[in-house]
């Protein structure tokens, strides 16, 4: 794990732009493209699963056989970063094997002067991005549930972009208003058209497409009115922002049991890895994990299913003994 310094950033090119109140600088390498894929958590309601969700895309993707880098750009709360040392330190005292990203945690700016602070983070954030982009196929970065000229600057370089949302009618704020009596939609919500202006100004840049997705996580298992009245707010939404929707994480207890240990549910579901005995709900989660990593539709390198396996392959031969015609020439 690595902790940025704030160094000075010297990009091949710059390309700069007036955004709202905050002007930006993208970095543009020339003839040296991105190769990694970006996929950025983004919402600016904390408590809406952001690191819960990155950590399992994260997980999924390594265990799929690809090279993934992770990046905590919420450097105060530092959920993302502590679920990854939560599940390097239970590695090792469990002494069991769990697939770890190479993770990134950027450092806040420190000064008087509000450009300073961004030229810091700027900074700290190429940094990390350069550290990764040419080496990974995947990096997954959490952004922090306010608006910020970080959280600003990697929504406009997602490849995918995830939004989970409770779903509720606080949460769905996050996106859009509503009308008091009839639940229409009334309007978008200044996070809606941030995300708006970064796919545009991604278009600008270099003609790249985001993905953006809204997962609806804590859905309730039985149809209910607010179940219904939100779906169709989404629905309608998706319709006038060109996002897709998809269902999440149900209300479970045991997403909230992960994170001391770092786990995820796409772990062995064991008493080993998991510490206690495992749960129909442990099985109910995984499979949840699953629909999920499938409906984001991740563009995952075939090469990366090989090498898992190989892996594989070569795990059950070492545990098998020679025999005695391997060991004797004829």
């Amino acid at each position: 794990m690595l902790y940025l310094d704030r160094k000075p950033c010297k990009p091949e090119r710059s390309v700069s732009y007036a955004w709202g109140c905050v002007t930006m600088l993208m970095q543009v390498d020339v003839g040296k493209p991105l190769s990694a894929h970006v996929i950025v958590l983004g919402n600016e309601k904390g408590g809406s699963g952001k690191s819960t969700t990155a950590m399992h895309v994260a997980v999924a993707l390594l265990q799929a056989g690809q090279r993934v880098a992770t990046i905590d750009l919420d450097s105060r709360q530092k959920s993302f970063t502590h679920y990854i040392e939560n599940r390097r330190q239970w590695a090792e005292r469990a002494g069991v094997k769990l697939e770890i990203p190479a993770h990134y945690c950027v450092a806040r700016g420190f000064g008087l002067r509000l450009d300073e602070i961004e030229a810091q983070e700027f900074a700290a954030f190429a940094e990390a991005i350069g550290a990764v982009e040419n080496s990974h196929d995947f990096v997954v970065i959490d952004t922090p549930g306010s608006d910020s000229y970080l959280m600003r600057l990697a929504h406009s370089m997602a490849d995918t972009l995830i939004t989970p949302l409770n779903d509720s009618f606080v949460d769905f704020d996050v996106l859009g208003s509503v009308d008091s009596t009839t639940f229409a939609v009334t309007g978008v919500s200044h996070y809606a058209e941030m995300v708006r202006e970064a796919r545009r100004q991604r278009r600008l840049v270099d003609g790249g497409l985001t993905d953006w997705i809204v997962v609806r996580n804590r859905l309730s298992a039985l149809g209910s009115r607010n179940k219904r009245l939100v779906g169709a707010g989404v629905y309608e939404l998706a319709r006038q922002l060109g996002f897709r929707s998809i269902d999440g994480f149900a209300e479970r207890v045991v997403y909230r049991e992960f994170f001391p240990r770092g786990l995820t549910a796409l772990d062995d579901i064991d008493e080993d890895t998991l510490g206690v005995r495992p749960t129909l709900s442990h099985e109910t989660a995984r499979d949840e994990v699953k629909s999920l990593i499938d409906a984001l539709k991740l563009p995952i390198d075939e090469r990366g299913r090989r090498r898992v396996a190989a892996r594989a392959e070569w795990a059950a031969a070492s545990a098998k003994p020679l025999e005695t015609h391997d060991l004797l020439a004829d």
